[in-house]
């Protein structure tokens, strides 16, 4: 057999060829994106903004909201026989001439807060048929040209109006108008050019910067504003779903402490009374048994309540007999407090029995009240009395003007949601709630929460006591 032939070895292959599709890309992309910004510029000009708010349309007196309106009257009252008195004598032409261009660059002058880029289409045009007819009778050195100086100061007027109404993509294009305009027009006649049209480049371009800085400068604080608005709402609608958070474990510890009691007491009654029926034992048994499952459910809604590492709450709740120890801790706190809290208030037999829902809520009350205080009025004198008035419970928190300066985060109007979660501890008891500031510039805050007595409690005074 013959040997195979070996295949030549292959050729070597030349580098290949830079590619030049990115550079092709990069000049296409600089392309588009120039037709984009000068389409843009385009719309823009063509496509002026609606009318929106009146300038200074939020301001409170009534003859600052019509001063837009004030100022462009006066300016077309007075530059419209100006502007006719300067061409006649000036620029020498003829009344009807002079009286045509005045009012195509002055009555424009009415739109000003309004309709600012509509008014420029009217003024710009007329400014440069102004130009064309001062070329015949001006001679070098006899006057300004193309734009004379009543034109000049119309003109900027309108320019920082357009800068406070329109877009950038619009200032930008009228500035380019103005501009290109304005050179071409010196090129054409270069004899009566004295280089006033770069000043007045430089001019209506400060003219639209600053209204346009200024325009921004307001929506930015108008958007500052409505988002702190839609902050503070959202702010108090977390607090106050935290306070109904909060309440809710309290509830649980207060009702939860009942039912136990009502367990125990079923599950012990057939040991500590003799002789039950079967039936009265079955009854027992399953009051007991309800009143686990009532447990067991609330247990499992405070699981879903509390929020995530948080425990139980193993501390028995405050109540009145602890309002005491607040109002010392406020006073360390360097706010002169009293307090003042009626005897017949206790556990105490022959006194009035304070719900524990009530006890808590009270002593709540007065704990944001006076943290209140601390917060917002520090140094003032605070008075703080708990009384009992017929079958409801009154809690009083009052409070001076602050004696010392507040602090620049409380003064701004940090936190202030305290009342939100007194509101519904109110609520939830079926109490009033008042708070509202004195005229000396303290607060005062007033709940009234229903007080129940319990039932064959003995009368606290001889005029309580049943008729013989």
């Amino acid at each position: 057999m013959r040997e195979p032939t070996p295949s030549p070895p292959p050729r070597p292959t030349a580098p290949p060829k830079p590619a030049t599709a990115p550079r092709a890309e990069g000049r296409d992309g600089l392309f588009a994106a120039a037709g984009r910004r000068l389409r843009e510029v385009l719309y823009a000009l063509t496509h002026p903004s609606p009318p929106g708010t009146p300038l200074l349309a939020d301001a409170p007196k009534r003859w600052q909201r019509l001063l837009p309106y004030l100022v462009a009257l006066t300016l077309t009252v007075v530059m419209l026989p100006v502007t006719i008195q300067v061409l006649t004598n000036d620029y020498h032409l003829s009344g009807g001439i002079a009286g045509a261009v005045a009012a195509g660059q002055s009555l424009p002058l009415l739109m000003i807060a309004h309709r600012p880029l509509q008014a420029w289409w009217v003024v710009f045009p007329s400014g440069v048929a102004a130009a064309s007819f001062l070329v015949g009778p001006l001679h070098p050195g006899q006057g300004i040209w193309p734009w004379p100086a009543p034109t000049i100061v119309g003109m900027l007027f309108l320019l920082f109006g357009v800068g406070l109404r329109e877009r950038r993509a619009a200032l930008v294009g009228v500035w380019l108008v103005t501009a290109v305009t304005g050179l071409a027009l010196g090129q054409l006649e270069p004899e009566l050019s004295d280089g006033t049209q770069v000043l007045t480049i430089v001019l209506a371009g400060a003219a639209l910067i600053i209204g346009g800085a200024l325009r921004e400068r307001g929506e930015a604080q108008r958007a500052l504003v409505e988002q702190e608005t839609i902050s503070e709402a959202e702010r108090a609608h977390r607090t106050l779903l935290e306070e109904r958070t909060r309440i809710a474990r309290e509830l649980h510890d207060v009702v939860a402490h009942h039912m136990s009691m009502i367990t125990v007491q079923a599950d012990s009654a057939p040991y500590r009374i003799s002789g039950l029926p079967e039936a009265a034992q079955e009854e027992f048994a399953s009051i007991a048994a309800s009143a686990r499952e009532s447990l067991t459910e609330m247990r499992r809604l405070l699981v879903v309540l509390r929020s995530e590492g948080t425990g139980g709450e193993r501390a028995p709740q405050p109540g009145l007999d602890r309002i005491q120890q607040l109002v010392e801790a406020t006073v360390r706190a360097g706010v002169p407090a009293e307090l003042s809290i009626a005897a017949e208030l206790g556990s105490r037999p022959g006194t009035l029995a304070v719900p524990q829902a009530v006890d808590l809520s009270a002593y709540r009350i007065v704990q944001e009240a006076l943290a209140n205080v601390v917060r917002h009025a520090p140094g003032a004198v605070t008075r703080v009395s708990v009384r009992a008035e017929e079958t409801d419970l009154l809690v009083l928190v009052v409070n001076g003007p602050a004696s010392e300066p507040v602090s620049r985060i409380e003064a701004k109007g940090a936190g202030g949601h305290g009342l939100v979660g007194m509101r519904e501890r109110v609520r939830l008891t079926g109490g009033t709630l008042d708070t509202g500031p004195l005229p000396d510039g303290g607060f005062r805050v007033a709940a009234r929460l229903p007080l129940a007595r319990p039932a064959g409690s003995p009368p606290q005074d001889e005029k309580d006591a049943p008729a013989p």
